[in-house]
């Protein structure tokens, strides 16, 4: 780093941060974006992702976008950064249509400009953003797993994102080169590959570190039953007392059930998922954030990226589908560096309760019909299309164009028209290593880090490594003990 980008940096920290030192590799994050070089980035949650690229839109004239996948995520950094005195906004569709066309004229007033994937490809906000008067600095892909983990089924959109620099590139032959780099906390070697790929990475500076957290002790508990699954959580929360954290179910009425038993149990909580009204997830979010609630039983969504740094614990009512899942989700305890708990409670591998093994089951043949669904579709595709028109006729089209852009058999020309290759024959459905690793980790025999290391691509020292942290090297205190 040069002492001009140094100086910069350190007198924009203490202004608007009131930080006086850098974390360990937050100076080189900041450099490469500073020179406009496009990167990669995957740092353990509660690293300071964040303030990596919020810094440098700070200090480059024009504008950075800012791709996020939840309106929580974006408002809470946003509000953060009004505070600060900092030029920012949120564009989402939840907003008046006023408020956008407000955002829109002052668009070159901003710093930083907050969107998800696909307020991003909103014909309105695309004519901007294309406009010679609008200076872009860079593109930021934040929580970027979610591109691997949600673009070719959940959010299709993100497979667009590849298209963003060079369409621009033809509407701005003679604007400064648009930078790109991804943030998350959690990609493996073929994550990376992946993003990398997609988002046509050029030559990227790839700073990528472990996932170990010493301050946070991971365990999973068996259960036989609903009645004991329940026990076991009502005796991991008495173990808690008082302190925040997070309990995770898989549906929305998961979510509402358990919520409504705990608070007939006496405990302060509520349900959060998709399906709620948006002014009373901003509120649930906001009663959270102010330690009004103590915890919240929610869908997996919940907690990515919010800057809650006291969650003292994470428990799995329901184990998630992907490992990826899981350790961004226990990651959201202890980002203060203070000692924190996660548990998962999961059927035990006898038999005795099929809760668990009935749902993944069932998750999978819905994926497997989601996808022979969206194949099927593809022979009524034209080789070559419009996007805009194709969706008045097939609603569902994007999903399809998703699936074929990930077998490499189609290529998108610019965000809204593609070109693909004819498909001989309908390859079986992918499958998902992620979902097998999930599986293999709970009723692992051994340490729980390590193998969560090793899957991620970050080999231990030893065979025989034991990270003190888990209930397999250091059994602590039961979670709950029969009753």
């Amino acid at each position: 780093m040069s002492d001009t980008h140094l100086a910069a940096i350190q007198a924009a920290m203490r202004q608007y941060w009131g930080y006086s030192e850098l974390r360990s590799p937050q100076a080189e994050v900041m450099t490469a974006l500073l020179q406009r070089r496009d990167a990669l980035i995957v740092l353990p949650t509660g690293a300071g992702k964040s303030l990596c690229f919020q810094l440098p839109a700070l200090l480059q004239g024009g504008l950075t976008l800012v791709i996020s996948p939840l309106l929580a995520l974006m408002e809470n950094q946003v509000g953060e950064l009004r505070q600060r005195g900092l030029a920012a906004a949120a564009y989402h569709s939840e907003l008046p249509s006023s408020q956008r066309r407000q955002i829109l004229s002052h668009l070159r007033d901003y710093r930083l400009l907050y969107l998800s994937p696909e307020s991003l490809f909103s014909s309105l906000l695309w004519q901007h953003l294309c406009s010679p008067q609008v200076c872009l600095n860079g593109l930021i892909v934040d929580e970027a797993h979610c591109l691997v983990q949600w673009g070719d089924r959940f959010r299709p959109v993100y497979r667009r994102l590849g298209t963003v620099r060079p369409a621009l590139r033809q509407f701005k032959p003679h604007h400064p080169r648009l930078a790109i780099a991804a943030f998350t906390a959690t990609a493996d070697p073929n994550a990376q590959r992946i993003l990398i790929e997609v988002l046509g990475l050029e030559q990227p500076v790839q700073i990528i570190h472990s996932p170990y957290r010493a301050n946070l002790y991971l365990s999973v508990r068996p259960v036989w039953s609903r009645g004991y699954r329940r026990h076991c959580l009502r005796q991991f929360l008495k173990q808690q007392g008082k302190t925040s954290g997070l309990i995770y179910a898989r549906t929305r009425r998961d979510c509402e059930t358990l919520a409504s038993w705990l608070q007939e149990q006496g405990y302060r909580t509520t349900a959060y998922h998709g399906g709620l009204p948006a002014a009373q997830r901003r509120q649930i979010e906001t009663d959270w954030l102010q330690d009004k609630l103590p915890f919240v039983v929610c869908t997996n969504a919940f907690g990515m990226g919010v800057n809650k740094p006291n969650v003292r614990w994470i428990c799995h009512y329901q184990p998630p589908l992907q490992l990826s899942e899981y350790l961004q989700e226990v990651g959201r305890a202890g980002r203060d560096g203070q000692s924190a708990r996660a548990l998962a409670l999961v059927s035990d591998r006898w038999g005795l309760d099929r809760e668990d093994q009935q749902r993944w089951q069932f998750f999978q043949r819905h994926s497997e019909e989601t996808y022979n669904r969206a194949m099927a579709l593809q022979t009524h595709l034209p080789l070559n299309g419009n996007l805009q028109q194709l969706r008045q006729r097939f609603p569902e089209v994007e999903l399809t164009l998703a699936l074929l852009h990930q077998q490499g058999v189609l290529h998108w020309q610019d965000p809204f028209h593609y070109s693909r290759q004819p498909l001989v024959s309908v390859p079986p459905v992918p499958q998902n290593t992620q979902e097998s690793l999930m599986q293999q980790f709970l009723y692992h025999r051994e340490c729980r880090w390590q193998f969560l290391l090793q899957a991620f691509g970050f080999p231990t020292e030893t065979a025989e490594w034991r990270c003190g942290h888990c209930d397999r090297c250091e059994p602590l205190t039961k979670a709950c003990q029969p009753p």
